[in-house]
Parts: structure tokens; C-alpha cells; sequence
């Protein structure tokens, strides 16, 4: 059995996986109430579906970006898990979760995660032929960045598929260049915390497993002005 966990915003879900079928999952948006609200919502998820945390092998973790409180609180809740009852850990970065949740495409894809101060964490993605179902039609093209939506929506030249974390302005701002870019619907802009265990637990298979005690988040810098 394969427990997902996911803090990186202002969202937070949990799953849970058996290899088979996805035996429970939940999330939800906390008003910053990640640390009394995360071991609650587990240990009721694990009643319902009758499973006993004896039962689970391997925690799997979104490791960022996100918000810096968030992500620390998810980190230290799984790692305490892992290191106390011996189980794999396994992280996946955020951005990559969102991307393996959008169906196969033709066009490139933008996924996008709030990042406070009216930005956004944002990476691209091109489609990839022939994935097997537990993993993502999407291969990442260059690192996670911080961009605003107005400067977003001035990169992209040709259509492009943007989906994840949008306020509604944003999205208005986005539609403006309705040419070029394809917004997802809300629904295909949740994380989902079973795509987070599929994606972890195909890692799990190839022996990618993370040290509890040195996985770190992924936290994103603002770009520093060039030198004069």
C-alpha cells in the first residue's frame, strides 16, 4: 500500500494506492491550517477504508515548489512517518504531478502553482508518444521559474495547453491571448494525490527511493537583476 501526501499550497490532498486501484483519496483547500488539519484528515481517511497505517510500505511526498510553510509541514510529517515505521519515501516535484494529470496533447503545456505576491511557479512540458498508463504524457522542458501572469501569457507564441493554480483574474488575463493559449478547466487544474502515488509508485519499482532524512522541498528564487 502506497500513502501520497501533498502540502505544496494552499491545497493539500492524500491518497492512497494499492498498485491496483486508488483505495481512498482526498483534498482540500486550508486557510493555513496545514499542521493541525494534515494527521486528522489521514487517520479518518484510513478508518473509512479500513486500512492500518502497519499496512502501508511506501509514503510518497510533493517536494515542490510551493509555499515554503506548507511544503515544510508536509516534509516533516512524512519523514516522521518514514523514519518511525521504516518505509519508503519517495518525492516527486509538484509541477510534474499537475502535468501527469492532463490528458495526451499535441500542444506544449504550462503547468502553474501559486506562488504568493501575484506570481506563479511555472514549468513546461512537451508531449511524449507511447506512455504506458501510470506514467505521464509529459516530459519536462527546463526548470520550475517564477512568473508573473502578464508575463506569461507574453511567452507563449504558439498553442499551448496552461492548467493548475489560477486566480480568476489571472485566468482573464490569460484568455486574453486566446490564440495561443488553451486553458484547462478547473477540474483538470486540481493535483491530484492519486497521479502523485502512480507516479511515486512506479519510481518505488526502479529502486528511486529518497534518504528521509536529507529529502529537501523545492523552493524557487526570484530571478536577481544583472550586475552594472
Amino acid at each position: 500500500m502506497l500513502l501520497a501526501v501533498d502540502t505544496s499550497s494552499a491545497q493539500i490532498g492524500l491518497g492512497l494506492y494499492d498498485g491496483v486501484q486508488v483505495r481512498a483519496e482526498i483534498l482540500w483547500l486550508s486557510q493555513q491550517h496545514h499542521t493541525i488539519e494534515l494527521a486528522p484528515a489521514l487517520a479518518d481517511m484510513m478508518s473509512r477504508v479500513g486500512v492500518r497505517m502497519d499496512e502501508v510500505q511506501t509514503i510518497a511526498v510533493a517536494i515542490g515548489p510551493g509555499s515554503f510553510t506548507a511544503l515544510r509541514v508536509g516534509l516533516a510529517f512524512v519523514k516522521g512517518l518514514a523514519l518511525s515505521r521504516k518505509m519508503a519515501l519517495v518525492g516527486v516535484p509538484t509541477l510534474d504531478i499537475l502535468a501527469a494529470g492532463q490528458p495526451a496533447a499535441r500542444t506544449p503545456l504550462v503547468a502553474v502553482l501559486q506562488a504568493g505576491r501575484g506570481r506563479l511557479a511555472m514549468q513546461r512540458y512537451n508531449p511524449v508518444d507511447g506512455p504506458r498508463p501510470e506514467e505521464s504524457a509529459w516530459a519536462s522542458d527546463g526548470p520550475a521559474e517564477i512568473i508573473t501572469a502578464d508575463a506569461l501569457a507574453d511567452s507563449i507564441e504558439k498553442p499551448t495547453l496552461v492548467a493548475g493554480e489560477l486566480s480568476a483574474s489571472e485566468r482573464q488575463r490569460l484568455m486574453r491571448k486566446k490564440v495561443n493559449i488553451i486553458l484547462a478547466s478547473p477540474a483538470m487544474c486540481v493535483r491530484r494525490p492519486s497521479v502523485l502515488a502512480q507516479l511515486a509508485r512506479r519510481r518505488w519499482q526502479e529502486g528511486r527511493v529518497d534518504n528521509a532524512a536529507s529529502l529537501a522541498p523545492i523552493y524557487l528564487q526570484l530571478p536577481q537583476p544583472a550586475a552594472t
